[in-house]
């Protein structure tokens, strides 16, 4: 049997509350939020595919979230493709690659989509949510085949 990486992936009980700027509003919203905002450099991902490990196409950017404090990128946000469940997803942009294209998402294979942690509200993530999520993906570095379940050394 594949482990599944959130049986392995760790996180924090945080709060279930969104994180909050210095004015009280959330730090992280979604670009389709924030009409000042977009995309100075590098590709917008947005309407891309997104590919896992096992080369498998399961959903397609369709937002990003940002840090608006920061004015980084945190998450991409995807839709499921019905093979692999339904809704979105949010994927860290730290673990995800743009590449030809394509979004990349190595840490988990295909089968993986549709357990990742889902948002309750789509406008806003909370510190809980944020860590269940990357936790998720982490996990699958190495817990989401038999082949990482190894010793590297």
């Amino acid at each position: 049997m594949t482990p599944r990486p959130r049986e392995a992936a760790s996180w924090a009980p945080r709060r279930d509350l969104p994180e909050l700027d210095g004015h009280g509003r959330n730090k992280l919203s979604p670009m389709r939020d924030l009409p000042a905002f977009a995309v100075a450099a590098g590709k917008d991902p947005r309407g891309m595919p997104v590919k896992t490990a096992d080369g498998e196409i399961v959903g397609t950017v369709t937002d990003m979230w940002v840090d608006e404090p920061e004015q980084l990128v945190r998450y991409l946000e995807y839709q499921v493709d019905e093979a692999f469940g339904s809704g979105t997803r949010l994927v860290p942009m730290t673990l995800a690659r743009i590449w030809f294209g394509n979004v990349l998402v190595r840490t988990i294979f295909s089968q993986h989509v549709r357990e990742v942690p889902q948002l309750a509200d789509p406008n806003q993530v909370t510190l809980l949510e944020e860590d269940k999520i990357s936790a998720y993906y982490a996990g699958g570095n190495l817990y989401a085949s038999a082949e990482r379940l190894e010793p590297q050394i």
